[in-house]
């Protein structure tokens, strides 16, 4: 639910970290929350729908607080209304089902794109829930509606926690590949995507792609030689699957 503004404050104090122990208590108090339980912060790149904010606990019993930190320390970082730098940003007092059914009743509800943290014990963790969860949003796909844990998408957390050395590794890896015109490029990254989807099944991928196995071999072959790296070799390949996944996530197409 949404609260007041002084409800508001107590939890962007939270949210903006280095709670003291007194700051804990006078916000369990506060705002009727247990200081310890199973909590998750939710940040959201797009406006919370009107029904995520409802009163009351949802279906599985999880309580929901949309805060604002205005005039608090680190109101920079959670605004009003429970934004952070034009996000919307939740704490979850989870229900048994965890944070999977929190995931489920945001993407039923139309919500997204958005990150959820993992399950910390306390609210004294609210303030590394946040980061983590702003992380997760880093994660997905512009433009899309994804909902997504962190502990889903830690590889490329870890890439887009290091955004110089995410260009870097973009630029070593598909730097040749980059250089073809769009609609190549998009042929040999598409039918990367499919043959990792398909468990590096060239029969598979080409069942997908609804082209022959010849052609799957051929472009793949010709990714290896463009990026000098080998889908065989289990290091090289890493490479390839995280520059894919630098690739995914810039704002340019494929």
């Amino acid at each position: 639910m949404r609260r007041g503004t002084r409800y508001g404050a107590l939890l962007g104090r939270l949210l903006a970290g280095g709670a003291t122990p007194d700051l804990v208590t006078r916000a369990a108090r506060g705002l009727g929350l247990p200081e310890r339980g199973r909590y998750a912060v939710v940040v959201l790149g797009s406006p919370v729908p009107d029904a995520a904010v409802a009163d009351g606990p949802d279906v599985d019993g999880a309580r929901w607080w949309w805060g604002s930190a205005e005039g608090s320390p680190g109101a920079a970082e959670v605004r009003e209304g429970g934004r952070e730098g034009g996000r919307e940003v939740a704490v979850v007092l989870l229900g048994p089902a965890g944070a999977a059914r929190a995931v489920a009743r945001l993407r039923e509800l139309g919500a997204g794109p958005g990150g959820v943290s993992p399950v910390v014990g306390s609210l004294a963790e609210l303030g590394a829930a946040r980061r983590l969860a702003g992380t997760a949003l880093l994660t997905c796909e512009p433009g899309s509606r994804e909902i997504v844990r962190l502990d889903e998408r830690l590889p490329t957390a870890l890439l887009v926690s290091r955004p110089e050395l995410s260009t870097r590794l973009l630029a070593e890896v598909f730097g040749p590949l980059l250089t073809l015109v769009p609609a190549e490029r998009s042929l040999l990254v598409e039918t990367l995507e499919a043959w990792l989807e398909c468990g590096g099944s060239v029969g598979r991928t080409a069942a997908r792609l609804g082209c022959h196995r010849n052609t799957v071999f051929n472009r793949l072959r010709r990714l290896e030689r463009l990026t000098g790296r080998s889908l065989s070799r289990p290091r090289e390949l890493v490479d390839l699957v995280l520059a894919l996944e630098v690739l995914r996530l810039s704002s340019a197409p494929p």
